[in-house]
């Protein structure tokens, strides 16, 4: 029966429903523009069904092998172009996201974005270190700024999704060490953390001094931040 059903399969048009053995992803039917059209058009719906993004990997399952997934997304966001959302960049793959001239609009009627983390001048600050300087330990990042950095406030940044364990350091004791996460990336709208803002740019430009982060002068009020006890935070 299983053999029956195996040859009347055979040159049967594929309709998509018989998973990936069948999808046709080349399209070799199709003349050139409508195959280049047909694969934007699959693309396209597939990061716009998606709740995260998409990456390269997931778009290759439905192009064929000689499509340039990074022409295809040009193409997209050109015919996007004018419209109030974009396909953008993130976390590794790519994402509808609206524009930022329509935020307040999008407030007005929905309200604000509940994934948005609320985090202290001082976590922004912390976070920032771990970004930059990963994988840190916690005594490593209380050298920086002079002062403990307290369990309470690593355990937001976690609680947060925004940082994660990292590997153990070797160093006396092997305590955690901490690393960004993609939540970190998708929060702040980056693709990879070579996004970040050139560390030495920075300086250059005044908004950032290396000798006052590392003598803990960069922020007033961090002093205000909680002590923790000694040792390192365990997952």
């Amino acid at each position: 029966m299983v053999e029956a059903a195996r040859r009347r399969g055979k040159g049967r048009p594929d309709d998509g429903r018989s998973g990936d053995r069948l999808f046709d992803k080349e399209l070799d039917h199709l003349p050139p523009e409508a195959r280049w059209r047909e694969w934007m058009h699959r693309v396209e719906a597939t990061i716009f069904a998606a709740s995260e993004p998409v990456g390269r990997e997931t778009l290759a399952r439905i192009v064929g092998k000689s499509c340039s997934i990074d022409l295809l997304i040009d193409d997209i966001r050109e015919e996007l172009r004018g419209r109030p959302y974009d396909l953008v960049a993130v976390a590794g793959g790519w994402k509808h996201l609206t524009r930022p001239a329509y935020a307040d609009a999008i407030r007005s009627a929905v309200g604000g974005n509940e994934r948005a983390v609320d985090l202290t001048q001082s976590e922004v600050l912390v976070l920032m270190c771990v970004a930059y300087f990963q994988p840190i330990t916690r005594a490593e990042l209380s050298s920086f700024f002079g002062k403990e950095i307290s369990r309470d406030l690593i355990g937001h940044l976690r609680g947060a999704g925004l940082i994660a364990s990292g590997p153990r350091s070797p160093t006396p004791g092997a305590p955690y060490t901490y690393v960004t996460t993609k939540e970190f990336l998708l929060e702040f709208g980056l693709d990879t953390l070579r996004d970040l803002p050139d560390f030495e740019a920075l300086e250059d430009a005044g908004l950032l001094s290396k000798e006052k982060l590392l003598a803990g002068e960069i922020m007033p009020d961090f002093a205000g931040v909680r002590e923790g006890v000694g040792g390192e935070l365990d997952e």
